[in-house]
């Protein structure tokens, strides 16, 4: 059975546009009430953040009257990061998260995640369930007027998830004499973010944190962190901290300026937790998108790297079977599950920040784990219905590719499961890289163009 709404990280598309409208959100607030509401002898309860785009209030409304119509009480956490949502869930016993997000993208598009009880996303398995209460005669999921479900909103949610995240910091340790700006990306973490460095002593420098609707994300944040390294020169800080717009992912920036990804910072933690014999099973996961050098620099300490397929559910199925604690992804996803189910921008940077004060080097010494090979990635944006990798000539263009990489690189071309994206990546040397890159990028574009 295919999958009609939900991708790689939840239901995710342009606001007020099927499918991230009012209606839909309304059945698919029913339809999972209807798979969560097991027992009929006690009330169930869902609880539902989200980021600051404008449509988060429609999506927040729709899906609380269709969990309430569904028989399920509905708390409200307003703004709050998605690790945030997904620990809560479990904190308050709720039988459902709910997080509204588009996570990176711009304000335009929108998007829902859901969790379950035990605060982990659904499996593909539970979503294809819930798709087909979708559409399945509404009727059936409306309890009768004295069994309607109440909402309420939890005004103390971001402090609950404040003192969470600060209990992952080693207690006997503060971040007095650090300067830390952080780009909250006008995002979800744009109040929560700041506050943790703060409490914890950190002399913190927000920026990106006036969010107003429409400028989640926008050259900001995780995913354009240049504003964050020249915020990190002009204040002299120690460190810059980039999220993204729901805060599960982190980019760091040393004091030089240079920009830090995911995968530098999961072999920093890797390396450090084996060392000091935390590293369950010597073993760890990232995802195909991760830079080769970071698996050779994990080898050579006795560190096993398993990939996955690009996606962090991905990452944390297969941390749960293999019994991994650390896994991650080169776009800052970092899933330290000792901590939490997802990923999780602040507990990750803390996890950083816990090393540098303890090695008392400057962060430009401690986050060069490894020297990435040459790596190149382009994304082609593609407006037609029908998937231009499907096309004989790009596929031709592909198996071009691999051939001249055999043996001198890797070639991994794939289209994103959050955005109407085609992503090209290359490994190997620039002059060989290059122009298999390119070439199979126009022939992308050809098959985007053609009739």
């Amino acid at each position: 059975m295919s999958r009609t709404y939900f991708g790689t990280d939840g239901v995710r598309g342009t606001a007020n546009q099927s499918p991230i409208t009012a209606e839909l959100a309304l059945r698919l607030g029913m339809a999972t009430a209807r798979y969560f509401r097991r027992s009929k002898d006690r009330r169930h309860t869902v609880v539902i953040g989200k980021d600051t785009r404008l449509s988060g209030y429609m999506l927040e409304n729709a899906l609380t009257a269709g969990f309430t119509s569904a028989g399920m009480d509905v708390n409200l956490f307003g703004p709050l990061p998605t690790p945030g949502v997904a620990t809560l869930t479990r904190s308050l016993r709720a039988d459902l998260g709910v997080m509204i997000t588009a996570s990176h993208n711009l304000y335009q598009d929108n998007g829902i995640k859901l969790f379950g009880p035990d605060g982990f996303k659904l499996s593909d398995s539970a979503e294809m369930e819930i798709e087909a209460l979708m559409g399945a005669d509404p009727a059936e999921a409306l309890v009768r007027s004295s069994a309607i479900g109440r909402a309420k909103r939890v005004d103390d949610a971001q402090a609950r998830y404040i003192e969470i995240v600060k209990a992952t910091f080693p207690r006997q340790m503060r971040l007095s004499g650090l300067r830390i700006v952080v780009d909250c990306a006008n995002g979800a973490a744009y109040k929560v973010a700041p506050r943790v460095l703060w409490e914890l002593g950190a002399d913190v420098i927000p920026i990106n944190d006036k969010p107003d609707g429409f400028n989640i994300n926008e050259d900001c944040g995780a995913v354009a962190p240049n504003d964050l390294s020249m915020q990190v020169l002009k204040y002299r800080a120690d460190l810059g901290v980039a999220l993204d717009g729901d805060a599960d992912r982190v980019i760091l920036c040393d004091e030089t300026g240079r920009i830090v990804d995911g995968d530098q910072l999961i072999g920093l933690i890797a390396l450090a937790w084996k060392k000091a014999g935390k590293l369950h099973g010597d073993k760890i996961v990232a995802t195909v998108m991760s830079n080769i050098a970071l698996e050779q620099k994990l080898n050579s300490a006795g560190i096993e790297l398993e990939r996955t397929q690009v996606g962090d559910r991905y990452v944390v199925e297969a941390m749960r079977a293999g019994a991994s604690n650390i896994g991650g992804e080169q776009s800052g996803h970092i899933v330290l599950s000792d901590f939490a189910t997802t990923g999780d921008a602040l507990i990750a940077a803390l996890q950083v920040l816990a090393l540098l004060v303890d090695s008392q080097k400057p962060a430009s010494d401690l986050l060069t784990v490894f020297k990435p090979a040459p790596q190149v990635l382009k994304n082609i944006r593609f407006n037609r219905a029908q998937d231009p990798l499907e096309s004989d000539v790009v596929q031709s263009e592909i198996e071009s590719g691999k051939k001249k990489l055999e043996g001198k690189g890797r070639l991994l071309v794939r289209k994103s499961g959050t955005e109407p994206v085609i992503r090209v990546m290359a490994e190997g040397e620039r002059k060989l890289v290059d122009p298999v890159v390119e070439l199979i990028c126009d022939a992308i574009k050809r098959a985007n163009d053609a009739d």
